[in-house]
């Protein structure tokens, strides 16, 4: 049974939304998606219909850590020709590829914003590959630069995530594309449900993955008749990068606090950022380190004879698409709420409004009772008279 037949009763789910704010059915949900997922990769068998690698060349971006760096290592030990390319060449991602992988893997030093670079990746690829062919670019080069409400994020950052996420992307993907139609090759990108799911504080990410998310499904459509086929790796939350740096988060925290205006310091309060920066962190402490989901998917986008448009890497990711697509809007924000960030703290104004309205109703309760207590006076003095 098929992960997305689920969808067939998601309106008669949909219904149980008390069991599904309460933890239940969200559960229940993840196992049922998740022991699909195992099913597939478990079907993988040495003998499964796979195309063979046959030295065949891929360019993969962004390997100096993380998802690029695991995915050249396992591709070079399938036997692909690998061009890597890493933004450090001397860095200690570049080192450990050129220790632990064959010959067959070269190093390219590349910094997809700058179109001089990219257009010096792709001659020193042609000219090694000579009359080889390319059969796929993997693009997996990826920024997150910031996080915190949108308000508080400098402008810098939005264009700091669209410059590398979507331009830079975009910029490779047009100049290797003449390779990959004229062998009629792959196309695989490593985007984010961020790009397609509203999480709250990640709005310059996700912008910046909503617009590649776009592009590449439009060029899927584009490209089909030249035989090329387009696919896009969705990962849930894995442990790469700055991560597990507490010195990064601290500075990331620190540069936060400074761009913000006297104004909005005192509106949200530093508190609030403080705690921002400390869900963040606990969120990343607790990503899956084990990235061979994210590799996996990579090497099926790559070898599978019929290659998925999407592919969910990781556990709880076709849940939350499912959810997203089927659900009503009340509980699609409880379930994202419960994914991410759990925030406690409302920003310092709005505590400062609540605050006072909760006087405000105290004192028209003393009001109120010191008027009842006025009145009862009054009508027993006019008893006395009487």
């Amino acid at each position: 049974m098929d992960a997305w037949a689920l969808a067939g009763w998601a309106a008669a789910l949909a219904l149980a939304w008390g069991l599904m704010t309460r933890g239940l059915m969200t559960r229940m949900l993840a196992r049922v998606l998740d022991r699909r997922q195992q099913d597939e990769t478990d079907e993988r068998k040495p003998d499964s219909k796979l195309l063979a690698t046959c030295n065949k060349a891929v360019v993969i971006t962004g390997c100096d850590s993380g998802f690029g760096k695991a995915t050249a290592r396992h591709l070079d030990r399938l036997g692909f020709r690998v061009f890597a390319t890493v933004l450090d060449g001397a860095g200690e991602g570049a080192s450990e590829l050129r220790r632990t992988c064959s010959p067959r893997l070269t190093l390219l030093q590349l910094d997809i914003t700058q179109p001089q670079q990219v257009q010096r990746a792709l001659a020193e690829v042609r000219e090694r590959l000579g009359p080889q062919g390319l059969w796929a670019l993997v693009n997996n080069a990826g920024v997150c630069v910031n996080f915190g409400d949108i308000e508080l994020s400098q402008m810098s950052n939005f264009r700091g995530c669209m410059e590398v996420n979507f331009f830079g992307t975009l910029n490779v993907t047009k100049t290797f594309l003449p390779l990959l139609r004229r062998d009629k090759g792959r196309l695989v990108t490593v985007s984010s449900p961020a790009g397609d799911q509203p999480f709250p504080c990640l709005a310059a990410y996700g912008a910046s993955k909503a617009a590649l998310n776009l592009f590449m499904d439009t060029l899927r459509h584009e490209v089909a008749p030249w035989g090329v086929h387009v696919s896009t790796i969705l990962p849930s939350s894995y442990k790469t990068g700055h991560c597990s740096d507490t010195a990064y988060w601290e500075a990331q925290h620190q540069q936060l606090l400074g761009s913000l205006s006297p104004a909005l310091l005192e509106d949200f309060g530093e508190d609030y950022v403080g705690e921002t920066k400390e869900l963040f962190q606990h969120f990343a402490r607790h990503a899956n380190p084990d990235l061979s989901p994210v590799v996996d998917a990579m090497e099926r986008a790559l070898r599978d004879p019929q290659p998925q448009a999407r592919y969910f890497a990781g556990p709880g990711v076709g849940l939350m698409y499912l959810v997203s697509g089927y659900f009503p809007a009340t509980l699609r924000n409880r379930f994202l709420q419960s994914l991410f960030l759990k925030k406690r703290l409302a920003p310092r104004a709005l505590r400062k409004e609540a605050a006072a309205a909760v006087l405000g109703k105290e004192a028209a309760a003393h009001r109120r009772h010191d008027d009842n207590n006025n009145n009862n006076n009054s009508e027993e003095e006019a008893d006395k008279v009487k």
